[in-house]
């Protein structure tokens, strides 16, 4: 069985004071639920503060973003050794970082290889444009984004992958994939290209989420279907009542 896996991604939101009341208010109620893997991202800013209030709890800290590089002339940047020091997870190759930044497969590969370098669990986004979508490219593109991406991670430590698919047509948009659709991609198109890097077995055991304009109203759809294992959340991850909510939502699926 594949435990529940829930992240929220704030984004570029909230300062150091207002970090503190949103963990302050949601941190009681998401320890209620203790069959899911819960995760905050917050802004970098607030990293260190966020981390010493969620010490001792479940929850889990996870940085938006880092380089590849341990040091060096990179301004700007964290290093693997930052995020080490204060978080367990990393979102890598999220759509924004791809659109805004010039991300490609290449960059994002050695993210991920990093974090396998430094024991830090990777949260690995693909997903396609609206233009890929409408031409039928979906499969071509996410297939591509798993081979590339996760090129040379170790099959040993595979486990630690946690996939995010995020449709980029429906990030921050309100158009929400269908259940049905985001299924589809994750048997069809996901979990065939982690077949091909790590095996069946391997592949079947990863967890896959859904992310894309996912609220309270529609999640439990997503973790109905058989192949989503919970949700990157993006808006949502913001409001106490609706990230709680979703999370209650995993805990069910």
């Amino acid at each position: 069985m594949r435990k529940p896996f829930v992240a929220g991604n704030w984004k570029m939101n909230k300062t150091v004071e207002e970090a503190r009341s949103l963990v302050f208010s949601m941190s009681a109620k998401l320890r209620e639920i203790n069959s899911v893997e819960k995760v905050l991202c917050p802004p970098a800013t607030t990293l260190l503060a966020v981390s010493a209030m969620l010490e001792g709890t479940d929850i889990g800290l996870g940085a938006q973003n880092m380089f590849w590089e341990e040091k060096g002339a990179f301004t700007g940047e964290l290093s693997p050794l930052m995020v080490k020091e204060l978080c367990s997870y990393v979102i890598l190759g999220h759509s924004e970082r791809r659109q805004y930044f010039g991300e490609t497969d290449e960059t994002v590969n050695r993210k991920v290889l990093a974090a396998q370098k430094f024991d830090l669990t990777p949260i690995v986004c693909v997903g396609e444009t609206l233009a890929e979508y409408e031409s039928y490219r979906t499969s071509e593109v996410v297939a591509r984004q798993i081979k590339f991406g996760l090129a040379d991670f170790s099959p040993a430590l595979a486990l630690r992958i946690v996939v995010a698919y995020e449709p980029v047509w429906a990030i921050g948009t309100g158009k929400a994939s269908s259940a049905e659709n985001a299924n589809g991609v994750v048997k069809t198109v996901i979990r065939p290209a982690l077949s091909a890097l790590f095996g069946e077995t391997t592949a079947q055991a990863i967890r896959v989420l859904y992310g894309g304009s996912v609220t309270a109203g529609n999640a439990s759809e997503y973790f109905g279907g058989p192949e989503i294992d919970g949700a990157l959340v993006g808006g949502a991850s913001l409001k106490v009542d609706d990230f709680v909510a979703i999370t209650q939502a995993a805990s069910r699926s």
